[in-house]
């Protein structure tokens, strides 16, 4: 990252100058041969075409490949996608033929409830791709994860909607959520993956596979130029969660 130099260093780190340059490429290490339907499926998880699912438009967005490569690998027999957002998820099932259950808070579904959440022990796959707290502010309905005033407020409602999750799936049922940590302007560096792990783990969920360390290709940041320094944060986290047999 280059830093502008000024008599005065201004520490904002929202400060949204434009850059124009050209992307770094690095070579990833070799993976090993295995019998996995999705060889490029590894830990570190480089794809940056975002593929003809959901709505680009969508802020937060996120690629639909990596949705469809965990499912090909899952094999899943249902999908739950509680948190719809542009539609990703349910575009790749579509494609995949796998049947897709598909709610929002657009429509009223409050996946922090459960009383309206899907039933106990009827999904089979659950797809998750929250709000990183109010690092995007989605709207003003006081359910919208991105709407909590603090931190506590987010992690309560967090681990409600985790709970929901690990209700709804069968014995053996994956639960992956995409999750990114972030700079807060009040709480400064928020480790939401470490809060997702953490409240995965207190509901019973043991981890399934390595952490997926997904490359944040289209990132508007990276289009930037900021005038503090500090450690920008290129990547977001996939963590597969498997519920006990």
């Amino acid at each position: 990252m280059n830093r502008i130099d000024t008599p005065h260093r201004i520490a904002n780190p929202h400060y949204a100058a434009r850059n124009a340059r050209r992307a770094v490429y690095a070579k990833l290490p070799r993976a090993p041969l295995t019998a996995s339907p999705v060889p490029r499926l590894t830990s570190l998880y480089h794809h940056d075409e975002a593929g003809p699912y959901g709505d680009r438009r969508y802020p937060g967005n996120c690629s639909g490949e990596l949705v469809k490569d965990l499912l090909t690998f899952f094999a899943p027999a249902t999908v739950l996608d509680p948190m719809t957002g542009s539609g990703t998820c349910y575009d790749v099932c579509r494609e995949l033929g796998v049947p897709c259950r598909s709610l929002d808070l657009r429509e009223g579904f409050d996946a922090c409830d459960p009383e309206t959440f899907p039933a106990e022990g009827t999904q089979d796959f659950c797809w998750a791709h929250p709000p990183y707290w109010r690092m995007k502010r989605y709207c003003d309905d006081p359910r919208d994860l991105s709407a909590a005033p603090t931190l506590g407020d987010f992690l309560d409602r967090y681990a409600a909607f985790i709970a929901n999750c690990h209700r709804a799936l069968r014995p053996g049922g994956t639960l992956a959520i995409l999750m990114g940590d972030y700079s807060d302007r009040e709480q400064g560096f928020v480790p939401l993956v470490y809060h997702t792990k953490r409240l995965a783990f207190a509901e019973g969920f043991r981890q399934a596979c390595t952490d997926i360390i997904r490359f944040s290709h289209g990132a508007s940041s990276g289009t930037k130029v900021y005038r503090s320094a500090f450690i920008p944060g290129l990547h977001d986290v996939c963590t597969v969660f498997e519920k006990g047999r």
